[in-house]
């Protein structure tokens, strides 16, 4: 049986996190075996926070949660690639659907997309 290898990454795994319907790539995140577990529990992306040093639930502060439609693992065991259905149209804590919405241009880096909330509504911490 294959399993995740988290020992590679020092106990964390990238996770590419895609939209299952059109397959726009929303996010990048890591998680733990912690994450994991409770991922595959409630259905729910979890993942663990570096900064914070710990789990979280996307969505648990702005209510944008990313239910879980498929999991896939890469060849080398320790990458995944969560397709997720993502509640409240944006997974970015920066307001836009996307955490990749700028682009590159020839002088600097144009923001691409539109917001789809205002943090400071949404963060009231």
């Amino acid at each position: 049986m294959q399993k995740i290898d988290f020992a590679k990454g020092d106990g964390l795994v990238p996770v590419v996190v895609q939209d299952y319907r059109s397959r726009e790539v929303l996010m990048l995140a890591y998680m733990n075996s912690a994450a994991w577990k409770k991922t595959q529990k409630t259905g729910k992306a979890h993942y663990y926070s570096r900064s914070r040093k710990g789990l979280w639930l996307k969505g648990e502060e702005s209510g944008h949660f990313q239910e879980v439609k498929g999991a896939f693992m890469d060849c080398d065991n320790d990458t995944l690639l969560l397709q997720v259905k993502q509640i409240g149209g944006a997974a970015c804590h920066e307001g836009y659907r996307s955490c990749f919405f700028r682009k590159k241009g020839r002088a600097d880096w144009k923001v691409v997309a539109k917001r789809v909330f205002r943090p400071e509504d949404v963060y009231k911490k």
